[in-house]
């Protein structure tokens, strides 16, 4: 089944590249990688056959990025005890410290016991033993992890760090760029595969074996495969970073990727709002209009609790306008108050909500330079103090509000700008900052432009 051309030898449970992190016993192990190889599936095969060895002595500690990944881990790590004829007990969530953390455990014939867990840094202290630190860039904050983790094979243990990368400001970046370019002080054996690197290796033939038979990727060889996957990235940078372990500039970026991360809600966490519940909530709109070539993208948040999680996205792409509304008006309805873009196009859109919604709900906002900086600076801010949510699903939301750029034109004023992509102009990120400014009215960011021709800034939080 499939057209893959890179056969691996027949039977191979592990690819060259997973048997090479597999069988690598260095004490500091690290690897850079793309998304969705299989990594996370060979690392938990090595800790179990490690674990399950008669003479080894220390537990096994597992970082993952949230619970269901946590979960779903400790999953492959039970199958592997019953292909290795290890007997292995499924011990459920037990509470691991005096904190109240707590951990998905599997108890192995030996006595030991692979603790798997979510994010949360604070539950790796105090403990000894081998620690596993998967996608380690996502952590909120990887140098805290890495800090806490580090002290717990002092008295013996493997740290094994694997991620894909998350941006040059990073720690994970840090860690690898300290590797390449300062010697290696800390002494890593590091691991780099890109997504060519597992094609040729014969993923794709392990993968076409694990599809349905009518799946389109069936008919793919390995460059038909790579060409699929870089033209369905959100952008260019976006398919470097995830695949061919090139991080992203954050020294463009207005908001860099730790930012955001940050901020995402947990994998499989609930977000959305249906229209019914809204209605009961504090609801604010944020609306971007465009009609042929970029995005009319709308954008609901919730005030409550000091936070402003995003509850409801719509983006719609070549509708006429009758058909926009018709679909917008029912969450222009529920929300107490929406900031719809007003310039070109946007004007007649803004007109027509306000005669139905009246003047005060529907707020008209026209993009001059100073707006878009009144309107860009508390969106990170919201970003910095953590104070958003976005839904950790919405990988074009997130590549937007990365896009975005800051630049000093030559006379001093500042523009925010984005490249034109797949889809639009960064037009969720301006649906979310419109939606932020609606919001701020009972409380929130103001923004004060600098003078044109200036080089500084003032920010103020208004206090009503």
């Amino acid at each position: 089944m499939g057209n893959a051309k890179n056969i691996p030898v027949k039977n191979t449970l592990l690819l060259p590249y997973q048997a090479a992190w597999v069988r690598d016993t260095s004490r500091l192990k690290i690897a850079e990688k793309s998304r969705q190889i299989g990594w996370t599936w060979a690392s938990g095969y090595g800790l179990v056959s490690r674990k399950s060895l008669r003479d080894a002595k220390l537990d096994a500690w597992v970082s993952s990025r949230d619970e269901i990944q946590a979960r779903l881990f400790l999953e492959d790590c039970k199958a592997f005890a019953k292909l290795l004829n290890t007997a292995a007990k499924d011990l459920g969530e037990q509470v691991i410290d005096d904190k109240g953390n707590t951990a998905f455990v599997l108890s192995l014939a030996n006595g030991l016991r692979i603790h798997s867990m979510s994010s949360n840094p604070d539950a790796q202290a105090g403990k000894r033993g081998d620690r596993d630190l998967d996608e380690f860039a996502l952590h909120p904050d990887p140098r805290k992890l890495y800090a806490i983790a580090y002290p717990g094979i002092t008295w013996g243990g493997i740290l094994e760090i694997f991620s894909t990368h998350r941006g040059s400001a990073n720690y994970f970046n840090g860690l690898i760029r300290e590797i390449k370019e300062k010697g290696n002080p800390k002494g890593w054996s590091l691991h780099r595969v890109t997504l060519q690197d597992a094609l040729d290796q014969g993923f794709l033939y392990k993968l076409q074996s694990k599809l349905p038979a009518d799946d389109e990727r069936q008919a793919m060889d390995e460059a038909a495969y790579f060409d699929f996957i870089r033209k369905g990235a959100p952008d260019e940078e976006s398919f470097l970073q995830e695949y061919m372990c090139i991080p992203a500039d954050d020294a463009a970026a207005f908001i860099e990727w730790g930012l955001i991360d940050a901020c995402c809600t947990a994998e499989g966490e609930a977000w959305e709002l249906t229209l019914e519940q809204a209605a009961s909530r504090e609801i604010y709109g944020g609306l971007d209009i465009g009609r042929h070539h970029d995005l009319t993208s709308f954008t609901a948040v919730e005030k409550v609790a000091g936070l402003r999680p995003v509850r409801k996205r719509i983006d719609l792409q070549g509708l006429p306008f009758s058909q926009q509304e018709a679909i917008l008006y029912p969450w222009f309805e529920v929300c107490k108050r929406v900031c719809i873009d007003a310039t070109g196009l946007g004007m007649q859109f803004a007109e027509r909500g306000q005669e139905r919604f009246g003047k005060y709900k529907i707020e008209p906002i026209t993009f001059t330079g100073g707006m878009k900086e009144e309107l860009a600076y508390p969106v990170r801010m919201a970003f910095e103090d953590r104070s958003v949510r976005i839904p950790f699903t919405d990988d074009k939301l997130k590549t937007d509000i990365r896009a975005i750029r800051k630049e000093v034109t030559a006379s001093g004023n500042v523009r925010f700008a984005a490249d034109r992509g797949q889809n639009g102009h960064a037009d969720r990120f301006w649906g979310v900052a419109l939606a932020l400014h609606a919001a701020k009215s009972a409380g929130g960011f103001t923004f004060t432009p600098r003078p044109a021709g200036r080089r500084s800034r003032k920010t103020e939080r208004s206090v009503q």
